[in-house]
């Protein structure tokens, strides 16, 4: 090698770079958790409790663990081996007994491929919906088939496939056609409520919407559910009477929609002025200026508190329990009252808890990346 090659870039790229007390992990390490001795002696503190935590963690849910029982005559003593590790174990296999109760509910158990292909075509339509090359008019006809396909696949009564009424659905897709027909309805309902809420040329429109978000804010759901279930067949034509999960529909739309309309009013108002004088300028109509220029620049401003409420309302799909409708987290309580595996409610609970943990962390990585997509298209 010639001494010209010795002292070219990467040479001199050598010698200005930093050294690690100013730059890489070990700066930031020193600079960030052991700046003084107060802070060193926290992160001691902090980093011991974080290890015998994550230890006693591993212990209870992977080295001690049960994960399969085997067989036995009486089936009350099915869990003697999970009972005698008095809690020093996880007994996984409870919930390899008891998962498709947890998943299905009261749904027959020899047609459960049926709920289980709607929650996969759910889980389908939110991947294309997320995708924004699909966002055209012809995701509304794939929604529409979809939802079709899911009803066909609930209810049966066609296709050689046996009827099941809806006393008897449960579970995730349970959870699923709340949160998604909830969160359907309600968006386009709040839009309306926002923009009305700020007319100033419709008074009376604009108090009826200032009337309905905060009466509907102003109560809790478990309310509304209870009005919705008891009252709400009472305002219905005689003959009429719809089920309890189309009636917990209705009132998690009317409380999902006026919390969003909240959320789309501040985006609005957020919005510079200027915005709307220049739409003004360009001759557009209101709905005009109000679908191509306003309500594209509130939405994008406000994502990530309309991705928060759609988490909340979400997990808030649980509060139907108490008019007897068989969700995700009923079906589990439900499973935990078997007396075989009674004293075993946290593995129940644990795996509840990862099924929403899923949903609700994809939704708000997606809105990250929405947000990041958006700001790089404004930065251009």
């Amino acid at each position: 090698m010639s001494a010209s090659a010795a002292h070219g870039p990467a040479a001199t790229a050598a010698r200005e770079r930093p050294p690690a007390a100013f730059a890489g992990p070990v700066a930031w390490l020193r600079r960030n958790l052991f700046n003084s001795w107060w802070s060193s002696a926290v992160t001691i503190l902090l980093g011991y409790l974080l290890v015998r935590f994550a230890a006693g963690i591993i212990d209870w849910a992977f080295i001690n663990a049960i994960w399969t029982l085997p067989p036995t005559a009486n089936p009350l003593d099915t869990a003697m081996p999970c009972r005698r590790l008095e809690g020093a174990g996880a007994c996984w296999a409870m919930v390899g007994d008891k998962y498709r109760f947890m998943l299905f509910g009261r749904f027959p158990y020899d047609m459960q491929w049926r709920p289980a292909v709607c929650v996969l075509l759910f889980i389908g339509l939110y991947g294309v919906s997320a995708n924004r090359r699909f966002w055209r008019k012809e995701l509304l006809w794939i929604w529409a088939a979809t939802l079709a396909v899911i009803a066909v696949l609930m209810w049966g009564g066609v296709l050689g496939m046996a009827y099941v009424p809806q006393d008897q659905w449960g579970g995730l897709p349970i959870t699923l056609i709340l949160a998604t027909f909830g969160l359907a309805f309600a968006f386009p309902l709040a839009l309306v409520v926002a923009l009305g809420r700020r007319s100033a040329e419709m008074p009376v429109v604009r108090m009826l919407c200032i009337g309905y978000v905060e009466l509907i804010r102003g109560v809790p759901l478990i309310s509304l559910l209870f009005m919705a279930s008891v009252m709400f067949p009472l305002f219905m034509p005689e003959g009429l009477n719809p089920d309890k999960l189309l009636r917990a529909q209705i009132a998690i739309i009317l409380f999902a929609a006026a919390y969003l309309a909240e959320v789309v009013r501040a985006g609005l108002q957020a919005l510079p002025k200027g915005q709307y004088e220049a739409a003004d300028a360009l001759g557009l109509s209101y709905w005009q200026k109000t679908r191509t220029i306003v309500l594209p620049q509130a939405l994008r401003m406000v994502i990530p508190p309309l991705v928060n409420t759609f988490i909340g309302f979400f997990k808030d799909t649980s509060l139907v329990l108490i008019i007897g409708i068989f969700d995700l987290l009923t079906a589990g309580k439900v499973a935990m009252a078997d007396p075989v595996w009674s004293g075993f409610s946290t593995e129940i609970y644990v795996v509840l808890a990862l099924i929403y943990f899923v949903f609700c962390y994809a939704m708000s990585s997606y809105s990250r990346g929405l947000e990041k997509q958006f700001g790089q298209s404004k930065n251009r």
